[in-house]
């Protein structure tokens, strides 16, 4: 089975059609939340992932934000910019969509969370003690978060107090032994220094995860962008991954 998993494609078309188009024929599609904020086409996004497979869908940060469930004073002036201006762009369908967004769900061996699973809209997994800390809320083999917009592996062996980073490879499948917390990177705003679009396939029978990277027409999406008036520093990040 091949389930193509996504995260944080913040309002990025160009970016999601293109990890559509490279991902192939697909199975099913797990989306772990920030489908708007930052980007240009919130609408067009929503609109084209509820067109996916089989799809399960959560709410991210930035869709709680959208629908005025978070205090935007939790966000820097830049975000809480693009935050408005996100507000004023959605239609009254995408609101209803994001609305009835679930927090966290379990679908078999996989618990799915925005942040994590200790608090699935807001916190980062960032480093190997908070991810360790964060096993103890899940009890399916394997995780599968996305916010921090890193993909990254955090593993804890059988007999491990600490869970371990791991790095994966792209275009590299990887098989993974429980229990790991996995995220596939950010299709519409990657930080990793690595300016293409983070996505991956995950096979649950096989316990085979891989990530994938993919070029997109960034200049295109600078430059709605800009038309939008939306913060300059959203936009040059764009360009160098960060």
């Amino acid at each position: 089975m091949h389930i193509l998993v996504i995260s944080d494609i913040h309002a990025n078309l160009t970016a999601l059609e293109a990890v559509l188009n490279d991902a192939g024929d697909i199975d099913a599609a797990w989306c772990l939340g920030d489908l708007v904020g930052y980007g240009p086409d919130p609408n067009e996004c929503i609109f084209r992932v509820r067109q996916l497979p089989k799809l399960i869908c959560l709410l991210g940060n930035h869709d709680a934000a959208a629908l005025g469930q978070i205090d935007l004073a939790s966000f820097n002036p830049e975000a809480r910019r693009a935050v408005l201006w996100t507000q004023e762009a959605l239609n009254p369908g995408s609101i209803e969509y994001l609305r009835q967004l679930p927090e966290r769900e379990q679908v078999g061996s996989v618990t799915l969370a925005h942040g994590s699973p200790r608090q699935p809209v807001w916190e980062y997994l960032l480093d190997t003690r908070t991810a360790t800390q964060n096993f103890e809320h899940f009890t399916t083999p394997f995780c599968l978060v996305g916010h921090s917009h890193l993909p990254v592996v955090y593993h804890l062996g059988n007999g491990h107090t600490q869970a371990h980073l791991i790095l994966p490879q792209a275009q590299l499948p990887m098989e993974i032994t429980p229990r790991a917390i996995l995220n596939p990177g950010s299709v519409g705003q990657p930080r990793d220094r690595d300016m293409r679009a983070s996505y991956a396939i995950f096979d649950p029978d096989e316990q085979v995860w891989e990530l994938h990277r993919v070029e997109y027409d960034i200049s295109s999406v600078q430059k709605r962008m800009e038309q939008a008036a939306l913060p300059r520093r959203h936009i040059q990040r764009l360009s160098a991954g960060w």
